[in-house]
Formats: C-alpha cells, structure tokens, sequence
C-alpha cells in the first residue's frame, strides 16, 4: 500500500493524465523509493501546480502527463493552447532552476506551444504540424520493441549503478528530436524508420497498427538525454509505456536517478551554465 513519508529527503510532484495509463502499477515504480516522497497529481489540477510558488516545498517535477490535446474534436486531434498565466508560470518555474523529469509520452504534450517543445528537447506529432519552421510529419509509434539499450554518457549520474548496455521491452517513438540541443544519455538498437513503426494519425483516425502511405524520415536513436531548460536541469526518458516497463529494474534506477540529479545542486549549478 503506498504511504506518505512526510521525513523523506527529496519531494516530487508526478504530473499524469491525458493519455491512459495503470495509475497503480506506474505509482510502485515511485513507492519504493525511501529518498525520494512522490506525489500524484493529474489533469488538469497538475497544471495549477506548475509554478515556483506551488512547487515551493518540491524539489523536482515529473510529467508523466499529456495536456494540449483534444482527441474529441471534429477531425481532430485539436491542439489546445495553454493559457497565459499557465505559460507565464512554467517559464518562471524553469527560470527558478526547477529540475524536470520528462518520461515517455510527455513529450507530446502542448503541441500549440512550440517553445514546450524547446523546453523538453522534442516533440511527438499525434498529426502533421510546423515546428522549427519546417512542415514535420505525423510521429510514429510500435508497441512492445524488444531493444537493446546503450549508455551514451557512461560515467553520468542519471546511469549510477545501470549495465551500459541492458534490454527493454517497451514503446518506441518515431519521432522530433532536436539532438541539436540535447546531451545523449541512452540510445537505441532498433532502427528509426518508417518501416519499423505505424501512423499517430492514422491510429487516432481508426486505423490502428497502419503506415500506408506514410513516409516519416528517418529518426534518432536517441531514448534519454538530458539539457538546459531555461535555468532548470531536464531529462528526457523515452521509457514508461506500461507495466512491464513500470516493473522493470533498470527503468526504475533510471527514473530515481534522474529524480536525484535534477534535484542536486550540482545538476542545477550546471544548468544555469
């Protein structure tokens, strides 16, 4: 059963909701963590949150969350814009030196904010979209990939304790990375082609599992990095899709680490350069 360490050393505010996901099964990656007291808030109550006053008596944020999407609309999915004060709050947030822990499918979130986009060092597209001024493609997903992954910064903190090459069975994305502005941390064996996954557009449309006529070029083999957002630290984990990866050993080191590193004096001196 999950209790609530009030004398915990680090505090961290969990922010889930808008794709489905086991709200149990995610929350034992978390319960098991003597240092780390973590707090699960959702959609929309999360993004009340997300700003240096609320988030005063938490030492890091983790979204594991999906806001900005509207799935319902008529020939959607609609991007929802996020509002003034919600923008205003979270730049200040990053400017605080917060540190970010950003997991799998957080990365789609806000796709009407492109500096969101910025802040987390990617974007996944549920439909075609501008970004970086240049007409991007739907993103790509496969369920259940068996790949090997490879440390690419050996010696980081956010690998303490991790084999430099482990397997995960898990989601994969193909997706934007903008490696431009990231550190590499982890790295994939499987190939990041269109062959090798299916639409996001075609799956909201009905066609699940489909990549006919759809021609995504080539992606990164990027699935961890870490960079600067604004003043805060940030890491990026492409894992998290569902309970054999909420269970698996190494995804939960990778997930406390990075929790312990965004949270350190080290990683936020480092982040304001």
């Amino acid at each position: 059963m999950p209790v609530v360490r009030y004398g915990a050393p680090l505090n961290a505010l969990v922010a889930a909701k808008g794709h489905p996901y086991e709200r149990d099964a995610f929350m034992a990656a978390f319960d098991g963590l003597d240092d780390i007291a973590s707090t699960l808030v959702e959609q929309p109550a999360a993004a009340l949150l997300m700003n240096p006053e609320a988030m005063a008596r938490f030492d890091a944020l983790v979204l594991y969350d999906m806001p900005g999407l509207d799935f319902a609309a008529t020939g959607g999915p609609a991007f929802v814009e996020p509002d003034a004060s919600f923008k205003d709050g979270f730049r200040r947030l990053l400017d605080s030196g917060k540190g970010v822990v950003a997991l799998h499918h957080a990365i789609a979130g806000w796709p009407a904010w492109e500096e969101y986009a910025e802040f987390l060092g990617g974007r996944f597209l549920y439909r075609s979209a501008a970004l970086r001024a240049q007409a991007r493609m739907d993103s790509g997903y496969r369920h259940d990939v068996t790949h090997e992954v490879r440390a690419a910064a050996p010696g980081h903190p956010v690998l303490a304790g991790l084999p430099e090459r482990f397997t995960l069975t898990d989601e994969l994305y193909l997706f934007e990375v903008f490696e431009d502005a990231v550190m590499p941390l982890l790295r994939s064996s499987h190939a990041f082609t269109a062959e090798n996954f299916y639409s996001a557009a075609h799956a909201v449309a009905g066609k699940m599992y489909s990549n006919e006529g759809w021609s995504h070029a080539p992606g990164s083999d990027l699935v961890g990095w870490v960079k600067r957002a604004r003043h805060s630290p940030l890491v990026y984990l492409q894992f998290g899709d569902g309970p054999q990866t909420y269970a698996d050993p190494n995804f939960r080191r990778l997930v406390a680490n990075a929790i312990r590193w965004v949270a350190s004096p080290a990683a936020q001196e480092w982040a304001r350069g």
